[in-house]
């Protein structure tokens, strides 16, 4: 997929305003800090698309993107740690879930977890969130490149062994790197083969 096109359309924290479309969504969603902004970027190849911060926790709004005129591309705010308080996590978290709910063109999220770590409890608890609802989602592992073969291949093993015990089989999975573009093939060409699917 060459993307030619990336353009920012709306923010919000309604979902019920979110853009009224028949292209399909595609949203990217994970613990704060799981390096989203990088990865939107380094996928979209516009460097500014979604605003990069070292302070965990930047993403706030429900962010809309239109790419190629084909289909949207949907920042979500990250969950987990951030210096905020503890409503305001579960009102972001409460949005989350209600714009997973009802939006009827949501082909998959984008489940991001930092390759770097343990299998996490939250990341867990999100992804059997998604499929106790049949929403559709992918295991994007990022930040590949921060880490030896070794103990990528070990944590990727983890968190496997650690899914199979709740799922009889695994949703795809992508290793990535925003660095060095690990990946960027790998994703796009999933989400081409969803939208050509989709028309």
């Amino acid at each position: 997929m060459i993307i030619k096109k990336a353009e920012f359309i709306i923010s919000n924290t309604d979902p019920e305003k979110c853009p009224l479309s028949e292209k399909p969504e595609f949203a990217f969603v994970g613990r704060s800090n799981v390096g989203k902004s990088s990865l939107i970027n380094m996928l979209t190849g516009f460097g500014d698309l979604a605003k990069v911060s070292t302070a965990p926790g930047k993403t706030r709004l429900i962010n809309h993107f239109n790419i190629n005129d084909e289909w949207f591309l949907v920042d979500l705010p990250g969950y987990g740690y951030a210096k905020v308080g503890r409503a305001s996590r579960e009102q972001w978290l409460s949005f989350i879930r209600k714009y997973l709910a009802i939006r009827e063109n949501l082909f998959c999220v984008f489940a991001l977890i930092d390759s770097r770590h343990k299998p996490q409890a939250n990341d867990l608890e999100f992804m059997n969130y998604m499929g106790h609802h049949g929403i559709p989602f992918a295991m994007v592992f990022t930040k590949a490149d921060k880490l030896s073969r070794k103990q990528l291949e070990k944590n990727l093993t983890a968190y496997k062994d650690e899914m199979l015990q709740t799922w009889e089989t695994l949703p795809p999975l992508f290793v990535t790197s925003a660095g060095t573009k690990l990946g960027r093939e790998e994703v796009l060409g999933f989400i081409d083969g969803i939208v050509k699917d989709s028309n």
